[in-house]
C-alpha cells in the first residue's frame, strides 16, 4: 500500500506494504536467495526454509551495451511483480517498477548507491512518493568484510531484516540468507537484496 503525499514527508510507519500487502505476514521469515549456474545473466531462486520457491528472479543473457542491467522479480506462478533496473541516473544505483514497467508511474522505489568517503557502507532507499533529503530505508553493511548487512527503518537503528551472504565455490552455489521482521514486506527485502549482489559483485571485480 502506497503512502499517499504529505507535506511535510514522513517515512512509512512499521509494517507498511511496499510491494504488495500478501508479503506482510504477522511474523517472521526466513528465505534463501541461491544464485543459479547459468551461462550468461544473472538468475536466482527464492526458497523457504521447507525449500519451497517462492521468488524467481531472471535477468537477460549478457548484452553488450546493458550487461545486467535489468532483472525481473516473479512470483511461484511466474507473474511479473517488479522490474529491477540499473538507475539511468545514479551510479551503481537500482530502481524498481511495478510489473515489467519502466514508466515513472509505476516507481515503487529507488535505492542509491554508497555514498563516497561515509564511515561503513551505506545505501539509502527512497520510496516514490518521498521527495525529501530522508531516507524510508537503509541498507547497510554490519561486518567487517560484507558477509552481513541489515536493513533499517529510515535514519533509526530499527532493523527490518538481516541478510547473510555466502560466497560460492567449485561445489556449493552463492547464496544469501535472509531473516525479515513479522509485518515487512518480504518481496521488498528479496529485492533490495538483489541490488546487494550487483553491488557485492562488481566490488569483487574491482
Amino acid at each position: 500500500m502506497m503512502m499517499a503525499n504529505r507535506s511535510p514527508y514522513r517515512s512509512p510507519s512499521y509494517g507498511s506494504a511496499i510491494v504488495n500487502p500478501e508479503y506482510c505476514v504477522p511474523y517472521s521469515v526466513d528465505l534463501i536467495i541461491t544464485k543459479e549456474r547459468t551461462f550468461g545473466g544473472h538468475h536466482f531462486t527464492v526458497t523457504d526454509v521447507n525449500d519451497a520457491v517462492v521468488f524467481t528472479v531472471k535477468g537477460p543473457l549478457v548484452s553488450i551495451l546493458t550487461p545486467h542491467a535489468h532483472r525481473f522479480l516473479r512470483d511461484v506462478n511466474g507473474t511479473t511483480i517488479l522490474h529491477l533496473r540499473k538507475s539511468l541516473l545514479l551510479l551503481s544505483g537500482w530502481e524498481a517498477y511495478r510489473g515489467e514497467s519502466r514508466e515513472q508511474r509505476d516507481l515503487i522505489f529507488t535505492r542509491e548507491p554508497p555514498q563516497l568517503f561515509q564511515r561503513g557502507t551505506k545505501m539509502k532507499v527512497f520510496l516514490a512518493n518521498n521527495n525529501t533529503q530522508v531516507c524510508d530505508f537503509k541498507l547497510v553493511k554490519a561486518s567487517f568484510f560484507g558477509r552481513s548487512w541489515i536493513v533499517t527503518i529510515a535514519e533509526s537503528d530499527t532493523v527490518v531484516a538481516q541478510i547473510t551472504h555466502k560466497i560460492g565455490s567449485i561445489v556449493s552455489r552463492e547464496k544469501f540468507m535472509i531473516t525479515v521482521s513479522p509485518n515487512i514486506d518480504y518481496a521488498f527485502i528479496v529485492a533490495l537484496t538483489v541490488t546487494l549482489e550487483d553491488h557485492l559483485r562488481r566490488r569483487r571485480s574491482t
